[in-house]
């Protein structure tokens, strides 16, 4: 017995496009018929992952494995297949949609013999049996040209073809065109952007096409363009597999982010562009840039310039140039850049360049809230990083501005004589003075055009009193996700027991299986819920292991964030894992 899995795609009745894991079963157990020796017959078993068929059973093996059951079901002529739940199946089978059961179906007649192993999956997908090739000089047709097109156009040309090809053997049928169609060139990347994207590769010769809203649906599209094109060592070409394609795809969440921390190690330009060109893979849309943090404020501010006395040295520092230029590379591979800038806690780095807005040289944060001139600096900061509160301007144009708040332990102000004294003043508890540090600096923010992230501590403490604008980031439970919602807050997952990538032990699975959704059912409360990040923090990596830590457990939890919620089962998504991450080694990473 040989087993050997393929992977199969159909629909089935109303659900969305399935997966099927097929398993090849070849029995080859020579018999005697009237004293002739005849070969058994071949049976190929494919299965089709939450399916079943009720009612037509005729045998129950609760505790056969698969393997068993498929050497019973090959010796009843009446076995037509069998569910993971040990059912046999006879000849009237009536496959239908069902919850925690695989179906298999016994036929003669073997799988399609190659298949592309998308990440993540698109929400509909047909495909016929035929291989087409794919030539080197294939061209890239925009019917509305742009320069982000062309650029995009010459990306993917290099991040495809890296095989020198100079004597293909020839293919039947060869594509020799992908036609680009986007509706609006011209729209500004901000949340919600239309993502959306429908991609055809016929199999008689003719263009295929890509046909998206904006510029941003067309690389998504690209992406999934990209992932299907392999070389064919045997062939010495490229080829796509299983043509005609149609792919109709669209976005499950609309911010799927990776947040990078560059405070507790420095990074270099080149390498946030490379975690900018690996997250594009696979379809994140964010980065999120935690620019300062205790330990160093790495950032130019042209309005406090003694800021960046704060950053690890000289040498580990940008500029406002690098920065621009990080956040018009993301740009052009349609990712926001959402910069964070942790306070009043986690900012005594703040204190190299400003030490009044520190309560004291032994006792640096949180910053002090009861001198105007913390508030000047923050509010001269934001006013840079926005363009003096241009929408869509400045250095970092997207609407999100996320401040922190996180892990603020209090101590130093109820310790220090002025600030102690300040609170009594103003009848402030020490939680009041951080909700009254929390509540200025969002309206410097709003005042600014731009909506205020924080952690999710700042809810925690002040709840239903934050401004309707602000979102909340979910760190420390997934089951605060729920209260935010519930109070109408706009929020984002990022549960540090399953999305926190420098926690080494949390497994793929668990990145995969974690659904902002959970427990979540009023579609009201669901629309808030605006996607999530996995979070890379800084402590333990640098530009020599960051990509290996991301990698590939992020990919996991970006195929949750885009693809149909249907799609989560994992040892459907292992293979296509193992594949993505063998891409991404092709890639360099």
């Amino acid at each position: 017995k040989e087993i050997n899995i393929f992977i199969m795609m159909r629909r089935q009745g109303f659900l969305p496009l399935i997966i099927t894991m097929v398993m090849m079963v070849m029995m080859t157990n020579s018999m005697s018929v009237n004293g002739e020796k005849k070969e058994e017959v071949t049976y190929y078993y494919w299965a089709y992952s939450s399916e079943d068929s009720p009612n037509n059973d005729i045998k129950h093996m609760p505790s056969a494995t698969i393997a068993q059951l498929e050497q019973v079901c090959n010796q009843l002529p009446s076995c037509a297949g069998f569910n993971s739940n040990g059912f046999l199946k006879n000849n009237t089978m009536n496959p239908q949609s069902a919850l925690n059961s695989i179906l298999y179906i016994k036929k003669t007649t073997p799988p399609p013999s190659s298949q592309a192993f998308l990440i993540p999956m698109p929400v509909s997908v047909t495909q016929g049996d035929d291989i087409i090739g794919v030539p080197n000089t294939l061209t890239f047709t925009a019917t509305n040209p742009s320069d982000d097109l062309t650029a995009a156009f010459a990306r993917l040309q290099d991040l495809i073809f890296v095989h020198p090809v100079k004597s293909p053997k020839p293919y039947t049928v060869v594509l020799n065109e992908l036609i680009v169609d986007v509706v609006n060139v011209n729209v500004s990347l901000q949340l919600g952007v239309d993502e959306s994207y429908t991609l055809d590769i016929p199999n008689d010769g003719t263009a295929a096409t890509l046909t998206a809203n904006t510029v941003y649906g067309a690389y998504q599209g690209m992406q999934t363009f990209s992932q299907l094109v392999l070389f064919n060592y045997n062939m010495r070409s490229y080829q796509i597999a299983t043509t005609p394609i149609t792919i109709k795809d669209t976005p499950r969440f609309q911010h799927r982010g990776v947040m990078i921390d560059t405070s507790r190690h420095w990074e270099p330009l080149n390498t946030i562009k490379a975690v900018i060109d690996s997250i594009s893979y696979a379809k994140f849309n964010v980065l999120h840039w935690h620019m300062s943090d205790s330990q160093s404020f790495p950032f130019e501010s042209l309005s406090s310039p003694l800021l960046w006395s704060g950053a690890y040295s000289e040498e580990e520092k940008y500029t406002q140039d690098d920065v621009a230029y990080i956040v018009e590379h993301a740009r052009q591979r349609g990712i926001r850049v959402v910069v964070e800038y942790d306070m009043p806690g986690h900012a005594s780095s703040w204190c190299v360049g400003y030490p009044s807005i520190c309560p004291d040289p032994t006792c640096t944060e949180p910053l002090n809230p009861a001198t105007n001139t913390t508030f000047d600096i923050i509010n001269g900061l934001i006013s840079e990083l926005t363009g003096n509160g241009q929408r869509g301007g400045g250095l970092f144009p997207d609407d999100f501005l996320h401040l922190g708040g996180d892990e603020v332990n209090t101590e130093c102000w109820t310790t220090n004589p002025e600030i102690s004294a300040w609170m009594t003043v103003h009848n402030f508890t020490a939680d009041d003075a951080y909700m009254y540090f929390v509540l200025r600096v969002h309206q410097y923010a709003i005042s600014q055009n731009r909506d205020p992230v924080n952690w999710e501590e700042v809810f925690n403490h002040f709840g239903t009193k934050l401004d309707p604008k602000s979102i909340i980031q979910i760190w420390l439970d997934h089951a605060t996700l729920a209260r935010v919602v519930a109070a109408g807050y706009r929020a984002i997952l990022s549960n540090q027991d399953v999305w926190y990538l420098d926690h080494l032990g949390t497994t793929w699975e668990q990145f995969y299986l974690n659904d902002p959704y959970q427990n979540i059912t009023d579609p009201n409360q669901q629309a808030l819920i605006l996607g999530g990040e996995v979070c890379m923090w800084g402590e333990t990596v640098d530009t020599s292991d960051i990509f290996q830590t991301i990698w590939p457990r992020a990919a996991a939890a970006a195929e949750r964030l885009w693809s149909p919620a249907e799609w989560n089962t994992t040892a459907e998504f292992l293979p296509r894992l193992q594949a993505f991450r063998c891409m991404l080694n092709r890639r360099e990473l």
